[in-house]
């Protein structure tokens, strides 16, 4: 799954820079934290406490860390497929290429729901096994856009951004339809949901991301600065005009819900996430990791571990472990709360990236292993070495 980079090609651009690493993995750590942060006050927070400013701002800022996961998904896809073509597979192998990403993703997804089924059992209904996680929704999603794997990678720029502009404006309109005749647990796949990560609109992050992808593929690294300036101005009108037309005081939709399925949502997230990346960027290129000194990063490093970090944080904070003081807390021992959790995640991450050393060190008579460089999980969490 982890393919190692050749700094020796210069047409990879920007992908030789530690500095690449470097911002894509921050950015999915800020994610992490905004995360975190956001579950523990919704598991926590007393009920009289969740119309008020700390609960609201805390699951505002919370919404945006799935669109990061989601769009950096879409990256790392392109990056993929980009590199299949690089090495001269034909359409048909990039698109089986895409399809095992998503299978993958899926299978992990399910895997993810078992294990909580089984630790919530027997409080735990069978139905909850079908809930659409946000990694359904990536597998659903990857499996849907493998098929832009047949395109070239300029191609795929225009192409994914057009469907992900798509996808955001179709919400309302398939929030409107009656989708009564269909299960539940199929509907959930596409229908906009507050309880699920619904193709509408979720799914528009991956499409964009799939776009911004293949433009980092296209772009020399001494170009960069310039990209990731566009992305700040990009973005910046992004959340502008989203709030905008958000605000106009008639609709064009004959039924929208701006929390739920809204186009300006979408626009202001999209937003958020370009201006996101683009001070990653300059951050880890000038204050972090820049000029091919690594210093150690606690977003960077919750960023290169995410679907571990994920997939515990989620027993730990709605599941039984914790349960006596669900919906118990203030806003200050939320706080407090969400600081434990941080610093917590971040010891089980250092653990899962250096877990050949620990175990070298534990069972020495067993044969040297190297230290290997911090790398990124798959997915939720794969870094760009898989572009290669």
């Amino acid at each position: 799954m982890f393919e190692t980079l050749s700094s020796s090609r210069a047409t990879a651009g920007p992908l030789s820079g530690p500095a690449r690493l470097g911002y894509l993995d921050w950015s999915r750590g800020l994610a992490v934290i905004v995360m975190l942060q956001g579950h523990v006050f919704h598991a926590f927070s007393r009920n009289p406490l969740r119309n008020q400013g700390p609960y609201v701002l805390s699951q505002l800022f919370g919404g945006e860390g799935p669109a990061i996961f989601l769009f950096v998904t879409g990256i790392t896809l392109a990056f993929l497929i980009d590199g299949r073509e690089r090495k001269g597979l034909g359409p048909w192998d990039r698109w089986k290429a895409a399809m095992l990403r998503a299978v993958y993703l899926w299978t992990l997804a399910f895997l993810f729901r078992a294990q909580l089924w089984l630790f919530a059992y027997p409080g735990s209904s069978w139905t909850d096994l079908f809930k659409v996680d946000i990694l359904n929704c990536m597998g659903f999603a990857i499996a849907l856009f493998s098929l832009t794997a047949l395109l070239t990678t300029p191609a795929r720029v225009r192409v994914c951004a057009v469907l992900g502009a798509a996808i955001a404006a179709a919400s309302p309109f398939v929030s409107s339809a009656n989708w009564n005749w269909l299960p539940g647990g199929v509907s959930s796949y596409f229908v906009p949901n507050y309880a699920a990560f619904a193709f509408f609109p979720w799914a528009a992050f991956i499409a964009f991301g799939l776009s911004a992808g293949s433009v980092l593929r296209l772009v020399n690294a001494s170009d960069m600065g310039k990209v990731m300036l566009w992305a700040a101005l990009g973005g910046t009108m992004l959340v502008v005009g989203g709030e905008f037309f958000s605000n106009l005081p008639y609709d064009v939709y004959p039924q929208s819900e701006y929390w739920l399925n809204s186009p300006g949502l979408v626009a202001v997230k999209l937003g958020v996430i370009l201006l996101t990346l683009a001070f990653a960027w300059l951050w880890c290129e000038h204050a972090g990791i820049g000029g091919g000194q690594r210093r150690w990063s606690l977003v960077r490093q919750l960023g290169t571990t995410s679907l571990v970090v994920y997939w515990v944080h989620i027993e730990l904070v709605y599941g039984r472990w914790l349960g006596l003081w669900h919906q118990t807390f203030t806003a200050g021992q939320c706080i407090l709360a969400a600081v434990i959790l941080v610093l917590v995640m971040t010891g089980l991450s250092l653990l899962r990236s250096h877990e050949k050393e620990i175990a070298g060190k534990i069972w020495p008579h067993k044969s040297h292993v190297p230290p290997q460089p911090l790398r990124s999980e798959p997915e939720l969490v794969e870094s760009g070495r898989a572009a290669g």
